[in-house]
């Protein structure tokens, strides 16, 4: 149902049920009128019928004439005009006028005027003691005045409000259809505009002119968050897809070297298994490193696809020394022999997402264990951690053979790695997301203090409150973009 028609039907039954109280209140009043007219009437015939009515209850105590008595009584009927009187005396009762049955029964009194209901008809009755100055002169005289013109008025009052209840249903239903239809034109056009958008087959979106109308432009507004929601969560489901396609076709490639080469080493088991001492352990050592690159590569391939899928609500503040500093303390125990040393000033916050920065500093630190060392000797890797203006630096250096200048913006590509390298190319390539994520930078550097590679890494610093216009991710399509380009080329340095 159109919701003109609602307001019209509610209008239509709201309108009669108001004329109908307004009416019953309007008869109250008017019949609370008609009944202080009639009783300030009857006080006044009261008034000057007790005199006449003395009079005549003098008369009928002495015994007087029955000319005397008559001419007594035509004077209080005509004094009465058109209002019934009823004397009651002690011995003897005088009526005359309009007034009810003498068998009607009667109040014991009624010294304010009273409603009584005789024979189908209504009166409005008073009563008044009459005493005299003689013995035997007392009686009650009683007052009717007939209540038919009051019900008449009041009839013809209820028979009105009848009426105008009647009229005002259809006539307020089509008022109120006709306004309600003017006034949700706007909301109709809003519709129509609404109903036309297809997000599967038209970039096109919501168009609204404001029209002044609170409610419609609230809705029209609501609306625009909506599909503005649906786009920002088509676009993330669509990067989600893309991802995971381009997770299975890396995976895929990349997989297939290592499985090639461990299904070639347990043929070459299963197929000789007098095969033992040296031959042997360097098959199982070709299958555990295969198996180890096997694991690492699924592992680099899940934390680069959750880097391109983290939300922003996932950021917040975080002290970097304490993630330096943890991940320091993990790689020593899995590189004893390496020396690792570092110096951080604590309490430098970021506002990031800790387990990728936690990234960040894993794989740098094991990037430079395992590329910066020389031959016959253990690495050697220094952190340190300061600020430097509104940013916060991290610096890792190792003592390796270098990157040559030419080659160190290829490092942070995907599965480009080093011939000799364990690795699976995708350490840095996780480094450089995550840095990107942060709005952050990153450089390779010689180390000014000798031989081997200064990685240097730049976040903002933002004293430990989170600056929510900073949190949203620049760049969120490391794995979608490299997925167009040839997996192989990482082969060209091998």
């Amino acid at each position: 149902m159109r919701l003109s028609t609602r307001i019209a039907l509610a209008v239509g039954v709201t309108v009669p049920v108001l004329v109908l109280a307004t009416g019953w209140l309007l008869l109250r009043l008017v019949a609370a009128d008609l009944h202080d007219q009639q009783d300030a009437h009857l006080r006044e015939r009261a008034t000057t019928v007790a005199k006449d009515a003395r009079g005549l209850l003098r008369a009928s105590a002495a015994d007087r004439s029955a000319a005397v008595e008559q001419a007594r009584q035509r004077r209080l009927f005509t004094s009465a005009l058109d209002v019934g009187v009823r004397l009651i005396g002690p011995d003897e009762t005088f009526t005359g006028g309009p007034q009810p049955d003498a068998g009607a029964p009667l109040p014991a009194s009624a010294p304010v005027p009273v409603t009584l209901r005789a024979d189908g008809h209504s009166w409005r009755i008073l009563s008044t003691r009459v005493t005299g100055a003689r013995p035997g002169v007392r009686g009650t005289l009683w007052l009717f005045a007939s209540d038919t013109a009051a019900d008449t008025q009041l009839r013809l009052v209820r028979r009105r409000v009848v009426s105008v209840a009647l009229l005002a249903a259809p006539l307020s239903g089509l008022l109120a259809w006709s306004v309600a239809a003017r006034a949700s034109r706007p909301l109709r056009r809003l519709q129509r505009r609404a109903s036309g958008l297809d997000p599967r087959s038209s970039p096109a979106r919501l168009d609204h002119t404001p029209t002044r109308i609170a409610e419609v432009d609230d809705l029209a507004h609501t609306l625009r968050t909506v599909l503005a929601r649906y786009d920002e969560q088509a676009a993330r489901t669509a990067e989600a897809l893309a991802t995971a396609r381009s997770f299975a076709s890396a995976a895929s490639h990349e997989l297939r070297t290592p499985l090639m080469s461990m299904q070639t080493n347990l043929e070459i088991l299963a197929g000789h298994p007098e095969l033992a001492g040296a031959d042997r352990d360097e098959v199982l050592h070709d299958l555990r490193r295969e198996h180890a690159r096997l694991l690492g590569l699924l592992v680099m391939l899940r934390d680069l696809g959750r880097g391109d899928l983290v939300e922003a609500d996932a950021f917040g503040p975080v002290d970097l020394a304490d993630v330096v500093e943890a991940s320091t303390e993990e790689q020593r125990r899995r590189h004893p022999r390496a020396r690792l040393s570092g110096h951080c000033v604590p309490g430098l916050w970021v506002h990031g997402w800790e387990p990728g920065l936690r990234t960040v500093v894993d794989n740098l630190l094991v990037n430079a264990l395992v590329h910066g060392h020389g031959e016959g000797r253990p690495a050697r890797v220094e952190v340190s951690l300061r600020a430097s203006g509104t940013d916060v630096i991290l610096v890792v250096d190792d003592q390796g053979p270098g990157i040559p200048p030419e080659l160190r913006a290829q490092v942070f590509e995907r599965f480009r790695r080093r011939p000799d390298s364990p690795g699976s190319g995708l350490g840095l390539t996780l480094v450089a997301q995550q840095i990107a994520l942060h709005r952050g930078s990153i450089r390779v550097l010689d180390r000014p203090t000798g031989p081997g590679t200064r990685i240097e890494v730049t976040l903002p610093l933002v004293n430990g409150v989170a600056d929510e216009g900073s949190t949203l991710p620049l760049r969120r399509n490391w794995m979608i973009e490299a997925a167009d380009r040839p997996q192989e080329f990482h082969k060209d340095d091998s």
